[in-house]
Order: structure tokens, then C-alpha cells, then sequence
């Protein structure tokens, strides 16, 4: 075509040539975003990807109770063992286990608390957890859970990675590399923290591990600014601060295209975001347009710091496309100590989180959401049915790796269901056991993932969420 011709075509002339270019382009971007598309981009690792097949769930919602809440006080109703309450247990249940304090001559400790049974499903549920009956059939609740290690630090890591020794990546940052997030303005993966201390084992907990860090979980404070420093100094004015993020980014992407080092693409993604969030932060923590009913629900408070504030954050981050929120509660460790006897210090923890957990799925539920998120509530191990001795007095238990209680909720598992039966004395799991990398593996499948084909070389060698182990629980899906 001569300049003649050029000058001669119009504005109407290139639309009409260059539709098909223009629309192909469009329709490319909204499916990268809507995660029709192929993998994600160099630049953008934590663009949507396609699952392995369907998946029910969409987002995940984590509950963790650090310290190991006690199964006994709280889902297991066990007259047996008041009966024998003071004597000493079978030999049979104890011969060659390990545990973390107690020692040979511990006997029995029989529950003080109440217990009824609720909703249709009949599930036993304490006098501590008064706000739980109301979700009795609306979750599945796991009664025959079983890990592998006793103390704190390993077994959260175990229930958060599925290996008790630091270096592994979380399950968040597994489930966010396998199929990316579908926020644009925030992380994949947020952590949020309530109690009087952080979690032990850290930042570990979160880790993205061998990962790229891109997938690493992202702390949130809960109240303020989510993350320090999000803001530019006072006088870096948003043009100013566009271009250095610009011109960063222009060096590291020629960097990335001679090395394709991910730790490049997690640094240009990271810039990128933080100016995304200088708007999307504080509208995420701005709970005026929320409704007095809703704060109430959940007993929540406009500005405040508190589980509860942070469960009803976590509704409002899946809102927003964040694929993995986990909370973190601490001070479960019930030993009998000081602090932590189970009696008023058992009734502080329970009463601080069982308003906010059960307001969490009837919210999720109410505005339609409960069936793609999937929610989850339990700690890393539950508590012996053996009473342990501080200070010369019998007021706690010890850890207890063979029977717990969890529940879960949404993302198609099934509802107002109990699987899983322990012994007449709490011991033993008989009947329906759901190992770690059981729940890990069924928690992947929900979201459209095979645990086995989710992997990861590093070293030489091929790792994944559940190890070598785990499969699926069938019976407790839809």
C-alpha cells in the first residue's frame, strides 16, 4: 500500500481492519483475568491458572487455633471417662506412646463441663461454645483427626506444610502456586493474628519455602495500615512515585529476560501491588460500610484489634479475590500451669473466638458465598485424656496426637455431618481416621487440584503438600 492509500484510510477504515486484532487482544485479557486463560505470566506469577479440573471451592479460609484446642472440653462428650475420672488408664492405651510432658502415673482426668447434643446432626457440643450450636448442621465436623508430632512448633508446621522441620512451602502458598489468585489489588495469601502472642514456629508457618516468594503468606495488621510503610513519604506525590515504580520495573524486566530468575518476577510483582494497595488497603480496612448488624454478628468493632475484627476481614478478603486467608489465634495450650488452666482460662480463649467463628460461616452463607469458600477450624493436635500436674494440682492436659476434633464448612464439603469416632475415653481414633495429608489432599481436591500432580522440583527431587501420603475423603464431599 502506497502513502496515498494510508493517508486516505479513516478512523472507520483501521476499526474495521483491526477488529479481530483488537478484540482477540481484549478477550485475552479478560480471560487471563477471569483464569480461562493459560498460566500466568513471567511478570505476573500470581495470575490465575487453570486447576486440574473442577473444583467446588474458590477460596479458603484457615481458623487456626495454636495451642491445641481440647477436643474433651469442647466436641467430646465421654461419660466413661468421668466415671474413671482419678484412676489410672489401660496399659494397653499408653504402652510405648511418647508424649510431650506427661509422665508414667498420670491418670485420668473426667471433663467438669456440660454438654448437650445439637441440631439434627445430634453433635455434643460444651457449655463453652454457646454460639456453635447454631452452625451444628452447617459444617462437617471431623472427630477422628490424627497427626504425627507433639509439640507445638513441629506439629503446627505439619499441619501447615506437611513436614514438621522448617523449608517447606505452606499449604496457602502451594494452593496460590498451583492456581494463582484472582485479586488484582492484594495478596493471594493473608495471614492475620489475634492473641497474646505470635504462633510458635514463626513466620515458618506461611513460608512459600522453596517456592518462589511471591507465594509466601503477606502478615496483616488488623487494624491501621494492614502493612507498615505501605504509604509514600509525605511529599512523594502519586506521579513521582509512579515513575520510580516505572523505571524499576523496566530494569527488572530486562534483567528477568536474560536470567528468568521467578525472584525477579515475585520483585516487578511486588512494586506493583504495593501501589495497588496504597488505595485497596485502606479501603479493606475501612469497616464503615459495614452494618451495625453485621459488627454485631460478629462482635466486631469499627477501628478495633481483635479475632473477631480479623474473621470479619477475612470475609471481606475473599470478597476481593484473595485466594488464602488464614487466621491465627494463640493461647489454646492448656497445661494447667498459670494462664492455663482449663477453667477460666479455657472460658477466656473459647469465649474471645466462638462468636466470630460461627458469625464467619453464617455471614459467608447468608451472602452467598459459603459455597465456594471453603472454612476450616481447629488448632495442631488436641489434648490427653490423662490430667497433667503443675503446682502440684491436676488442671490441665497435656498434647495429644492420635484423636482431635476439626470442622469444616462450604467448598462442597457436606454439612450437619460427624465422621470419625474415638474411644470411650477420647484415646484412640476407631473409626473414620483423617490423617493431616488426608485433610491436606481433600482440601486440594475441593479447589480442583490432585495432590499428586501438584508438585515441585527442588534438589533433585519432586515434592508436594502431602508428601508421599494422603488421599481423599469422599464420604465427607457432596
Amino acid at each position: 500500500m502506497d502513502l496515498t492509500s494510508i493517508q486516505q484510510q479513516t478512523r472507520r477504515h483501521f476499526f474495521e481492519k483491526g477488529g479481530v486484532g483488537l478484540g482477540s487482544i481484549a478477550l485475552s485479557q479478560i480471560l487471563a483475568q477471569d483464569g480461562y486463560a493459560g498460566g500466568g505470566s513471567s511478570e505476573n506469577p500470581m495470575a490465575q491458572r487453570g486447576a486440574h479440573y473442577g473444583g467446588k471451592a474458590k477460596n479458603v479460609i484457615f481458623m487456626f487455633m495454636a495451642g491445641g484446642p481440647s477436643h474433651l472440653e469442647l466436641f467430646e462428650d465421654k461419660p466413661k471417662l468421668r466415671e474413671f475420672h482419678g484412676q489410672l488408664p489401660p496399659e494397653s492405651l499408653t504402652k510405648g506412646k511418647r508424649f510431650a510432658f506427661l509422665g508414667e502415673g498420670a491418670k485420668l482426668l473426667g471433663s467438669e463441663r456440660k454438654f448437650d447434643t445439637y441440631g439434627n446432626v445430634r453433635m455434643p457440643l460444651s457449655e463453652l461454645l454457646p454460639h456453635h450450636r447454631k452452625i451444628a448442621d452447617e459444617v462437617c465436623w471431623l472427630r477422628g483427626m490424627k497427626t504425627e508430632v507433639f509439640n507445638h512448633g513441629p506439629a503446627k508446621l505439619f499441619m501447615n506444610t506437611g513436614f514438621q522441620v522448617p523449608g517447606r512451602p505452606s499449604m496457602g502458598s502451594w494452593v496460590t502456586y498451583g492456581i494463582g489468585s484472582a485479586s488484582r489489588d492484594l495478596p493471594g495469601f493473608v495471614v492475620l493474628q489475634s492473641g497474646p502472642r505470635g504462633p510458635r514456629g514463626g513466620n515458618a508457618l506461611w513460608s512459600a519455602g522453596f517456592l518462589p516468594s511471591t507465594y509466601q503468606g503477606v502478615p496483616f495488621r488488623g487494624s491501621g495500615d494492614p502493612i507498615l510503610n505501605l504509604n509514600s513519604p509525605e511529599g512523594f506525590t502519586k506521579n513521582r512515585q509512579r515513575d520510580f515504580v516505572d523505571l524499576v520495573g523496566s530494569l527488572n524486566r530486562e534483567r528477568l529476560s536474560v536470567t528468568g530468575d521467578p525472584e525477579i518476577a515475585t520483585r516487578i510483582n511486588a512494586y506493583e501491588m504495593a501501589y495497588r494497595m496504597q488505595t485497596s488497603a485502606p479501603e479493606l480496612m475501612d469497616l464503615s460500610g459495614e452494618s451495625q448488624a453485621t459488627l454485631d454478628l460478629y462482635g466486631a468493632e469499627r477501628g478495633g484489634n481483635s479475632y473477631a475484627n480479623n474473621c470479619l476481614l477475612a470475609r471481606r478478603l475473599v470478597e476481593r479475590g484473595v485466594r488464602f486467608v488464614q487466621l491465627y489465634h494463640t493461647d489454646w495450650d492448656h497445661h494447667g500451669g498459670p494462664g492455663q488452666t482449663l477453667g477460666k482460662d479455657l472460658e477466656k480463649v473459647t469465649k474471645e473466638v466462638d462468636q466470630a467463628s460461627t458469625a464467619l460461616v453464617l455471614d459467608l452463607k447468608q451472602r452467598g458465598l459459603l459455597d465456594d469458600t471453603i472454612v476450616i477450624w481447629g488448632g495442631e493436635f488436641g489434648r490427653t485424656p490423662m490430667g497433667e500436674t503443675r503446682n502440684n494440682k491436676v488442671g490441665g492436659r497435656d498434647h495429644h496426637i492420635d484423636a482431635f476434633t476439626m470442622w469444616i464448612a462450604g467448598g462442597g464439603f457436606r454439612s450437619g455431618i460427624t465422621y470419625g469416632k474415638t474411644d470411650e475415653f477420647g484415646y484412640e481414633v476407631v473409626d473414620e481416621k483423617v490423617h493431616v495429608h488426608d485433610l491436606h489432599a481433600t482440601i486440594l481436591h475441593q479447589l480442583g487440584i490432585d495432590h499428586e500432580q501438584l508438585t515441585y522440583r527442588f534438589q533433585g527431587r519432586d515434592f508436594r503438600l502431602t508428601d508421599v501420603f494422603g488421599n481423599v475423603v469422599e464420604p465427607i464431599l457432596v
